[in-house]
C-alpha cells in the first residue's frame, strides 16, 4: 500500500487572497481586521463600566456571526538589540557608548530571565452568499462554476460589497468605545497565516499603535 502525504496547505481551507480578502474553498470569504487594545486598570469605575457596557452594547447589535483572536507571542528583542548596537558604534561620545552598552546588558539580561509577551487582537468577519444543503454543504459556487469570467469577478465584487458593509459596522461599533480597528492587506494577511503556521519563526509581527 503506497501512503501518499498530504501538504499543510491541502488541510487548509483557504483557494486564495485576493486585494487582503481571504477566499475559502467553499466559495465564502473572510476579511480580518487587527484591534488596538485597552488597559481598563488604568481607567476610573466608571470608565471600565462604560468600556464593557459599551462593547456589550456592540455585541448584541452584530446580526452576523464575528471570531474574535488572541495571539500571544514571545517578543523577538534581538532587532532591538541589534538597533542598539548599530547606535552604539556609531557613538562619538564616549560616556554614551558606556552607557548604550550597559543598557544593552541591562535589556539581554532582563529578556534572558523573564519572558515577554506581545498580544494580537484580531477580528474575522465572515460572509458566504451560497445557501447551505440539508448536509451542510454549500449548493453554489460561484468560484467553481463554469461562468464566464466577468460573471465571476462580478460575483466576487458582490461579496466584497457585503463584506465592506459588516467590516464598517464592526468598526463603527468599536470605535465607539476607543477601540481602532484596521483591515489586513494581501501581505499582512498571508504574513499571518505563515506564523500561525510556522510558529518557531518568533517575531513582533504587526500592531496597530
Amino acid at each position: 500500500m503506497v501512503v501518499r502525504s498530504k501538504t499543510t496547505q491541502s488541510f487548509v481551507p483557504i483557494k486564495e487572497v485576493r486585494d487582503g480578502i481571504i477566499v475559502l474553498k467553499d466559495g465564502g470569504v473572510r476579511a480580518i481586521l487587527i484591534a488596538s487594545s485597552i488597559n481598563l486598570s488604568l481607567k476610573s469605575d466608571e470608565e471600565q463600566k462604560a468600556i464593557i457596557l459599551g462593547f456589550q452594547t456592540f455585541l448584541n447589535s452584530l446580526d452576523f456571526s464575528t471570531q474574535i483572536i488572541i495571539r500571544s507571542r514571545e517578543l523577538d528583542i534581538n532587532p532591538y538589540i541589534a538597533l542598539l548596537e548599530n547606535r552604539m558604534r556609531e557613538q562619538l561620545e564616549p560616556l554614551l557608548k558606556i552607557q548604550t552598552r550597559e543598557y544593552i546588558s541591562f535589556i539581554r539580561g532582563f529578556t534572558e530571565s523573564v519572558n515577554i509577551m506581545t498580544k494580537n487582537f484580531y477580528l474575522v468577519v465572515p460572509y458566504t452568499s451560497s445557501p447551505l444543503g440539508a448536509q451542510g454543504t454549500v449548493t453554489k459556487n460561484f468560484f467553481k462554476n463554469s461562468g464566464s469570467q466577468t460573471a465571476k469577478i462580478d460575483a466576487f465584487e458582490e461579496q466584497r460589497s457585503q463584506l465592506e458593509q459588516r467590516i464598517s459596522v464592526i468598526q463603527g461599533g468599536l470605535s465607539r468605545i476607543g477601540i481602532r480597528t484596521i483591515q489586513l492587506g494581501t501581505e499582512e494577511v498571508v504574513e499571518l497565516f505563515y506564523k500561525t503556521f510556522n510558529p518557531g519563526e518568533v517575531g513582533q509581527g504587526m500592531k496597530i499603535d
